[in-house]
This record gives structure tokens, C-alpha cells and sequence, in this order.
């Protein structure tokens, strides 16, 4: 299995059909054909189901499609890595973050490098902690940002100068949005938001003691925006970090802190012994220089 299999097979599974691929690939539909016969008959799996109009993936195709992908991906980001001049360094950096205030810091990194080298481009991805540590594992990331608690035992890493704070987030006409702060109690009679992380879950469970069993939970979310709709909306409150959703000059929403006050660092971090690109050695060098102002 080479890298033009899995481009040949990248092509069939976008166009769902042998002949439309093979146009796109300027080859033929017998050789394209052998190919992914060959490539079925190493991994010893089906991989399409060949219809009269459409060839579909099977699971193990499904699979297959989201390795290759990854694949290519790293190929293309090893090029363009070889292809940079030392005399003019660009590139591009990725990043996958968890939603934090603390991506000011990062941007301000970032501002302060591209006035020295214009030409890095700097990819930032939301997620959660498990799509983003097996991203960087795999290499798609160089960096990720993580909000605690987060098991950084694989990684080497910098706290950042933020703290986040849970709290929770309501209507302006809810009751509690006149509270100065929230209370286990406040939460056990009411629709719950809450984050679909289960390192998340656990440390509100921790806060919450015996009564986190006795919620009411209606919804949960990866991606705060979306569970601020939801809010909006009626279906429940969130329980979230302050500052992601501006509520300040909001008409509808209001943050209230939980007490006891609940609050997390923010680190960014990379694999251990990892051979950065030189954009990325460019990012870590300035953020180790800020960090240390």
C-alpha cells in the first residue's frame, strides 16, 4: 500500500464512482479498478460496495478513508515542511484548542511573530481533549491547548498566564441570573447543560459531591456557542466557562460564577521529542520568549 493507493482510493470514495474518479485522476477505469482490487485483497477486507449507479465504502472502508486522509494529509505538511527556505521561513502551523479566554495569549504570539515572518499561517481548531490529543498524536496537530484537568503525561507543555471559571449560564429572565453566585444546591432542581468531556464531567461531579447523580441533565455540548442557543432556547442551563460566550451587553444570556469558586488553568502543549517544522520552532521560540517576560 503506497501513497497513490490511498490517493486512488481517496479519489472512488469522494466521487462514489469508479468511472467519475478515474476521469478526475486523467486515467483510466480498468487500471483504477485493479488497484482497489489489489488494495482490498492486502488488507484482506471489502472496502466498496460497487453498485449499478453509486460505489459506496463499507465500515472497514470507513475506517480506511479517515487513516488515508490523515495520511495524505502528513505527506503533503512533510513537502511543504522540505520545500521552506531558511532565508524566507513560512509555513503552516496547526493548532486544535479547547474553547478558552486563554487563546488571547496565543494570539498575541501569533501577532507578534507574523510582523517577523508574514508568511506562517496559523490553522486553529476547536475540539475536545480526546479529538485533540489523538490529533496531535498522530501528528495532524503540532499543538493543542488544553483547559485542566488534563493528562499531559505524553506531552511536554506551558501553563498559560489565564485561569477560566466555571459557572453557569441562564436566561436573563431566570431567577437565578439575579444570584451572585450559583450553589450545588441551586443546580439540582433545574434542566442541566453540560460538556460532553468526560474529564469535564468528573470534576463538577467532584464540586457537586453525592448530588451529581440528582441531575437533571437535558443536553450536552462540545462546543459552547451551540449550548448557548440551546440556553437561549429554554432547554436548559449550561454549566460552562465564563468568558467564551459574551453576556455583558447580551439581552438574553448572564453568567454566574459556581461557588465554591471553580477554576482551571490553561496550558498549550506538543509531543515529547518532537522534530518541529521551522514555523513551529519559529511559534515555540516566541512563545517561550513571551512567556517569560
Amino acid at each position: 500500500m503506497d501513497i497513490k493507493t490511498l490517493q486512488y482510493f481517496l479519489a472512488v470514495a469522494s466521487e462514489e464512482s469508479i468511472t467519475k474518479a478515474a476521469e478526475r485522476l486523467h486515467m483510466t477505469q480498468p487500471p483504477l479498478s485493479r488497484q482497489l482490487k489489489d488494495l482490498e485483497e492486502e488488507l484482506g477486507k471489502q472496502l466498496f460496495i460497487r453498485g449499478n449507479r453509486k460505489t459506496t465504502l463499507t465500515e472497514d472502508g470507513f475506517i480506511l478513508r479517515k487513516r488515508a486522509e490523515e495520511i495524505v494529509e502528513l505527506i503533503e505538511k512533510a513537502k511543504a515542511e522540505l520545500s521552506i527556505s531558511s532565508e524566507n521561513i513560512s509555513g503552516d502551523i496547526y493548532i486544535g484548542g479547547a474553547e478558552t479566554e486563554g487563546i488571547r495569549f496565543i494570539s498575541k504570539i501569533i501577532f507578534s511573530m507574523q510582523k517577523k515572518y508574514p508568511h506562517i499561517c496559523i490553522h486553529i481548531n476547536s475540539g475536545h481533549a480526546e479529538d485533540i490529543t489523538e490529533k496531535i498524536d498522530n501528528g495532524i496537530f503540532d499543538f493543542g491547548i488544553f483547559i485542566e484537568p488534563a493528562d499531559m503525561s505524553k506531552y511536554d507543555f506551558l501553563r498559560l498566564p489565564y485561569t477560566d471559571i466555571w459557572g453557569l449560564l441562564v436566561r436573563k429572565d431566570n431567577p437565578l441570573s439575579k444570584k451572585n453566585f450559583i450553589s450545588p444546591e441551586d443546580l439540582l432542581n433545574i434542566p442541566i447543560i453540560i460538556s460532553n468531556q468526560a474529564m469535564v464531567r468528573n470534576e463538577i461531579a467532584g464540586w457537586l459531591g453525592s448530588g451529581y447523580e440528582k441531575l437533571d441533565i437535558k443536553a450536552t455540548y462540545n462546543l459552547l456557542f451551540n449550548a448557548s442557543i440551546m440556553v437561549e432556547e429554554g432547554i436548559g442551563n449550561a454549566l460552562c466557562l465564563d468568558r467564551i460566550i459574551k453576556t455583558e451587553k447580551s439581552d438574553t444570556l448572564s453568567f454566574i460564577p459556581l461557588k465554591p469558586k471553580m477554576e482551571v488553568g490553561v496550558m498549550i502543549a506538543w509531543k515529547k521529542y518532537q522534530v518541529f517544522s521551522k514555523a513551529s520552532s519559529v511559534f515555540i521560540n516566541e512563545l517561550q520568549n513571551n512567556y517569560n517576560k
